[in-house]
């Protein structure tokens, strides 16, 4: 029995401090576990990337251990199969592709959600083994334009600094990152050491006004897609104003004059910068101003910065006006680029993109490839750089690639124009899905899905944003015939003849393995190194406290911030300025057309495939929807809650519409999350154009040119179930409720008769109770099994959003005698309990209504609010939106009041 295995059933009650599995922060997390049940979490106040704090979808975790369609043994072609059967198949298909066709006929897909050993030991066969480095991520989706502009820039792949570098600044830039949303805790950590520090000043570059600006003493919404024009400015701006580091450019760094040179060409006058970012002059001005006179300063950067078509050369840019002015390698003073997934670092770490060879050693350098080639004792080297992720899915598209593995990821929602991802997989001769989520919309294509553990079964390390390596405990019994990934991995290797360099007993066998190729014949040319963790034992591998790198042999500690010593890993340990052309999107829009911009919302992550399955997080933001500006939506006759289609390559995506001046005039935002087992047609991915940067692969998300028209829908309604079904129409979207499903539909084609509509979708229910007007324009019907009420439709012929009844939800699934369901057909009786109002707090499911009265009732601060109701005081997530609350409630009360 493995250490994993001895955790998983010792005691009925313990408590284990792992580590979260969603952004790239790192939360440690505390879990009570009861009977192999997770009953509760909290946050690790230990653990120095969180404090003890975590986010609403960190706190409610223990509330997604269990989904309903949870992946426990292989398919094939969607069958049930053995594990000896499904491996075979899959490998021998896997070997019968190479022998007949070479190495690069096969690729795999990982995923940043992985852990590092599982990486590793896919990377290692197919880069050592079969001989193919066709080995890419979804964190090529996510950090690659980053991953080059550190390696351009300082010779290696190197966040230079550290969490508390946010929160020691005296001016934090933050570029393109709703970091309220995406990254909640260390956003947390700001707002705290801003009301600490008042004289801190928050500056946020994005075109949007995010909830991230809650803090922000300077907005500047810049056009989409010129951050290097604004980054080029400010160099220009450093050199005409006298506020370079001259002796920190001539002692330490290569290339200035060029770098110097390129900027001022493009963007030589703090003016015509202003124009090229379509800013207010002053209002850049005094932002340039801000960076040269504070010594301390921070920029972090995130997906807006590295999601473009030259996202390298814009993460250089930031790279540059750091280095010009000496603000890196020292306390408060870095440009940070943040994290998306919770072990992006690590596949970067093992070489798990199809440009890398392992632990930070790289194609194009002989030495390195022979390197790691004896380490491994490698058959079949891998000798070139293989298809990044763009390129691979034209090449399964193409038939070049003729059996590829996907691993813990959907890239038929997430990828580029997904339609064709989608193609491509139905083309190719042999798909294989890892996967805990049985239905997902990549797994529903596959030939062969194997089950895979997650998160809270699994033993491994991820890294987060600031290079801090935590554990990812396995605490729980894996359920029905379950893998963790490296098993089936070292099992496939096996089954394709490779006995030899994959004989592992535990997680901890590969980490091992890992950390000792981090130290091999590394004599200080590379940062990263953790040679003093190869020696572990299982016993300290699984109580491996939270490290950061490099930790090189003989070290008991790791470094929290680099280049203290001014020393850089390129060839001459110099820095190198890049000279940067700034770029605008590829693609602008046509006449008639907005841009379409894409991210994350709050309580959800990824494609659902977890947050999906709690209540309480989809209740904050339950259906897909289009920020729109009010100009915009005039010219284009859409209200405030219509339905609109966005088109793009034959593609579409249907949400509601939200009419803010949130976002500029001629664009619009969309979340990124839904998916096709959530709504219709609401995968915004698949309008994304496959324009990627050259430098890296990096697609560009943000900038995607659509149109827009209303849907003009015949009817609206919502139906309650307690059966997750595909509804018969045209538009519908899937809440989770406690006991079953709602579902919001609307139809440009009104049903010819009603109840024929809802009984084919129901032919089971045993009796019906409805309601239709004279003039048959509104309808209600609700279907009872042994006297539960097990379906509730409410629709009207007309295109407006149906009001929603939580008193007539609250009786889905319960038992309804025939006296009151005249009572449920009216919709509610007369002394039902007031509608609370959308969830705004998830962690104490405050409604917004219920915010309101309070607010109304003089409860008209953050602290006020919290005293009474709670909200705002768990995560903080929800006090952007309090706040947003608050300025917009109270002025109402207050003119009542003078009245």
């Amino acid at each position: 029995m493995n250490i994993e295995s001895i955790i998983a059933s010792t005691s009925p009650q313990k408590i284990v401090n792992t580590t979260c599995c969603y952004c790239g922060v790192g939360c440690g997390v505390s879990a009570t576990v009861e009977n192999n049940t997770i009953t509760s979490v909290k946050g690790d106040k230990q653990h120095p990337a969180n404090e003890g704090r975590l986010c609403v979808k960190g706190s409610a975790l223990h509330e997604t251990q269990n989904f309903s369609n949870r992946l426990q043994q292989p398919l094939i072609n969607g069958k049930p199969s053995s594990w000896e059967e499904a491996i075979e198949l899959g490998a021998g298909k896997f070997k019968q592709v190479v022998d007949q066709y070479g190495p690069d006929a096969v690729a795999i897909y990982l995923s940043g959600q992985l852990l590092t050993e599982d990486y590793y030991i896919a990377n290692k066969l197919m880069k050592g083994f079969i001989g193919t480095a066709n080995v890419d991520t979804n964190s090529r989706l996510c950090m690659a334009s980053a991953v080059v502009a550190h390696k351009r820039a300082f010779g290696e792949d190197l966040v230079p600094g550290c969490y508390d570098d946010l929160e020691q600044s005296d001016l934090l830039i933050l570029v393109g990152s709703n970091m309220a949303y995406t990254h909640p805790v260390v956003y947390q950590r700001i707002v705290k050491a801003k009301k600490r520090r008042p004289e801190m000043t928050v500056v946020v570059l994005d075109p949007r006004r995010t909830p991230t600006c809650d803090i922000a003493d300077i907005h500047l919404s810049l056009r989409p897609g010129a951050d290097a024009f604004f980054f080029n400015g400010l160099l220009s701006y450093l050199a005409d104003n006298n506020h370079l580091d001259t002796h920190f450019i001539e002692q330490h760094c290569n290339q200035f004059e060029q770098t110097l040179a390129a900027a001022k060409t493009q963007v030589g006058s703090t003016a015509q910068a202003a124009i090229m970012c379509d800013l207010n002059e002053g209002d850049l001005a005094r932002v340039y101003q801000l960076f040269a006179q504070k010594q301390k300063a921070v920029t972090v950067f995130s997906q807006g910065i590295n999601q473009s078509s030259s996202g390298v050369d814009k993460g250089n840019a930031i790279i540059n006006c750091h280095l010009a002015t000496g603000k890196i390698g020292k306390p408060g003073a870095t440009p940070f680029s943040i994290t998306g997934q919770p072990n992006a670092m690590g596949g970067r770490e093992v070489g798990g993109l199809a440009n890398q060879l392992a632990a930070h050693m790289n194609y194009g350098d002989a030495a390195a490839l022979d390197k790691v080639k004896r380490f491994w004792d490698a058959p079949r080297m891998a000798e070139n750089e293989g298809l990044k992720a763009v390129d691979m899915f034209q090449a399964i598209h193409d038939g070049k690639i003729k059996a590829v593995w996907i691993m813990a990821t959907n890239p038929v929602v997430t990828m580029p124009d997904a339609d064709f991802v989608r193609e491509a997989l139905r083309r190719c001769e042999m798909v294989i899905v890892s996967e805990c989520v049985a239905n997902t919309d990549t797994a529903v294509e596959a030939d062969i899905v194997f089950p895979a553990t997650t998160w809270g079964e699994k033993s491994g390390t991820v890294t987060n944003s600031e290079r801090c390596i935590s554990l990812q405990k396995g605490f729980l019994e894996a359920p029905g015939d379950t893998k963790n990934d490296w098993q089936i991995i070292m099992e496939f290797a096996k089954k394709m003849g490779f006995n030899e360099g994959f004989n592992y007993t535990s997680a901890a066998d590969i980490f091992r393995e890992h950390a000792a190729l981090s130290g091999f014949e590394n004599n200080g040319e590379r940062a990263f190194n953790i040679s003093a963790l190869e020696n572990l034992s299982d016993y300290d591998y699984f109580n491996l406290p939270p490290t950061y790198w490099p930790i090189v042999k003989g070290e008991t500690t790791g470094k929290r911030r680099l280049f203290e010593d001014d020393k850089f890993f390129t060839d001459n340990g110099k820095a190198n300025f890049i000279p940067v052309v700034a770029q605008f999107p590829k693609k602008p829009p046509q006449a008639g057309q907005l841009i379409m911009n894409t991210g994350r919302i709050r309580d959800q992550w990824h494609t659902m495939g977890r947050t999906g399955s709690s209540a309480k997080l989809v209740g904050h933001t339950d259906e897909p929807y289009i920020d729109i500006h009010p100009s915009d939506a005039k010219k284009l006759e859409l209200n405030n809650g219509d339905i609109a289609l966005l088109e793009n390559r034959n593609s579409r995506f249907l949400g509601r519409v939200s009419i803010t001046d949130s976002v500029r005039r001629g664009e619009t935002f969309v979340p990124m999350h839904w998916n096709n087992q959530f709504s219709a047609s609401a995968r915004a991915d698949a309008l994304v154009n496959s324009i990627t940067d050259p430098l890296c692969g990096q697609p560009e998300f943000k900038h995607t040119p659509v149109s827009v028209k209303p849907f003009n829908a015949a009817w609206q309604g919502f139906l309650l179930t307690c059966e997750d079904i595909t509804p018969k129409s045209e538009y519908w979207s899937k809440i989770l409720l406690g006991t079953g499903f709602k579902y919001r539909l609307a139809d440009r084609e009104q049903p010819e008769n009603w109840q024929t509509w809802i009984r084919e979708q129901f032919p089971h229910v045993e009796q019906w109770s409805e309601v239709l007007d004279s003039r048959q324009q509104h309808y209600r019907a609700l279907g009872f099994i042994e006297d539960k009420m097990v379906v509730a439709l409410t629709c009207s012929i007309e295109n407006q959003q149906k009001q929603e009844n939580s008193w007539l939800e609250s009786h889905l699934g319960k038992l309804c005698d025939s006296a009151n369901r005249f009572t449920l057909l009216a919709g509610a009786p007369a002394n039902a309990t007031e509608d609370t109002g959308k969830a705004i707090c998830s962690c104490f499911q405050t409604g917004e209504n219920t915010i309101i009265k309070a607010i109304e009732g003089g409860c008209d601060t953050i602290e006020k609010l919290g005293e009474k109701l709670k909200c705002g005081t768990n995560c903080g997530s929800c006090v952007p939106e309090l706040n947003a609350l608050i300025q917009n409630t109270t002025p109402v009360k207050i003119e009542a009041s003078q009245k």
